[in-house]
């Protein structure tokens, strides 16, 4: 029952090239900082990353675009990240951009064990080009189908040996769908705490869906964009 293991790099222990990752965040909220890191180290190429977003250019996984080592983005848009917006127009980068709530829904399909299932997202658009549509009380809806991956990579606030996991706040965001969707999980947490520590009632993801735990440090916690409000 003890998941923990030493550091980002033995938790990514079996990550060979073109495998499928999928990455938790929003924007640079909630990201995996020491697993993306690790990855850069590791120097695996061909990967297909279903995330939001790709964090910005030098950043997130922005990084792991730099040095050419993802080959198709999953995500819902581009965000902040130039890199990414090249890469796609060129050509270079595979890319399937998908609705957000879609994507949300994909992942957590994924870890529920559901192929399937039908959303009105998308229909009459190019999101539906080639599925099936059918209609259901009147409006037309898309089958789309699950996505599962060969690792998750996620972020927690807290997490035990076990592998339970309390998210804070907003950087919750797409983590504990990811977490519940991947063959192998990876957790990192700012806190690793001793069993007992976090209450039934307060841990979001348990631990039967994470295979590896470690506690990450030095995190950035960058801000993707800061509004402030004039004084006064």
């Amino acid at each position: 029952m003890n998941k923990v293991v030493a550091n980002a790099d033995a938790a990514l222990d079996g990550i060979a090239d073109n495998m499928t990752l999928m990455v938790g965040g929003f924007g640079l909220c909630g990201i995996p900082e020491n697993s993306i890191a690790a990855l850069v180290r590791k120097g695996v190429k061909g990967l297909t990353c279903i995330s939001n977003n790709a964090g910005v250019d030098d950043f997130g996984l922005g990084l792991l675009l730099q040095t050419r080592q993802i080959r198709k983005m999953i995500s819902s848009y581009v965000g902040e990240n130039a890199e990414f917006e090249r890469q796609m127009l060129s050509g270079e980068l595979e890319v399937e951009l998908i609705p957000q709530g879609s994507l949300a829904e994909r992942c957590r399909a994924g870890g529920a064990g559901i192929p399937a299932f039908f959303t009105p997202a998308g229909y009459g658009t190019e999101v539906g080009e080639g599925k099936e549509a059918r209609e259901f009380n009147g409006k037309m809806h898309l089958l789309e189908s699950w996505l599962r991956a060969d690792f998750s990579l996620v972020k927690a606030w807290k997490g035990d040996r076990f592998g339970n996991l309390v998210y804070k706040r907003t950087a919750r965001n797409f983590n504990p769908m990811m977490a519940m969707a991947g063959k192998i999980t990876v957790a990192e947490v700012e806190e690793l705490v001793v069993p007992g520590v976090l209450g039934p009632d307060e841990i979001h993801t348990p631990g039967i869906f994470v295979q590896r735990i470690f506690q990450g440090s030095g995190y950035e916690k960058r801000i993707e964009q800061r509004t402030v409000r004039k004084r006064g």
